[in-house]
């Protein structure tokens, strides 16, 4: 079965966020690693080489699968931020509609810049997502 290859590391996130090479896209990363340290009261922490992740949970599918993954994160992407763990878009219909300028992936949610957002909609997401994630995968 294949390993997750995402995984929490002690990596910098500082450090990788400074290397970001667009400033507003840095900036805009400072301010979700702020939001997303407030809502889950977790540091952030890198997974992998480029995803910043906060808190984390342990899955196990009905394949076996298993393994642990973050609650909630992002990652600067060359045309995007992309923000990880989302919970559930169809729940988020309403919200999606106030948030302003964004794209959905399958899991994802992508935001080219945080100044076409509305902060408040994307905070209220971002806290119904962690509690939706922490009610479903207690411990």
């Amino acid at each position: 079965m294949a390993e997750n290859k995402t995984k929490i590391n002690d990596q910098s996130v500082q450090a990788f966020l400074e290397n970001v090479e667009d400033e507003k896209k840095r900036e805009d990363c400072f301010t979700l690693v702020e939001l997303m340290e407030n809502v889950t009261g977790a540091p952030a922490k890198m997974w992998g080489d480029a995803i910043v992740g906060f808190d984390q949970y342990h899955y196990k599918y009905d394949s076996g699968r298993e393994g642990d993954f973050l609650v909630v994160g992002f990652s600067p992407r060359k045309e995007n931020v992309v923000l990880y763990g989302i919970a559930g878009f169809e729940e988020f219909d309403s919200l999606l509609g106030k948030l302003g300028k964004h794209k959905t992936g399958k899991s994802c949610l992508y935001v080219k810049s945080l100044k076409n957002v509305d902060m408040a909609v994307l905070r209220q997401m971002v806290e119904r997502s962690v509690e939706h994630t922490r009610k479903t995968h207690p411990g």
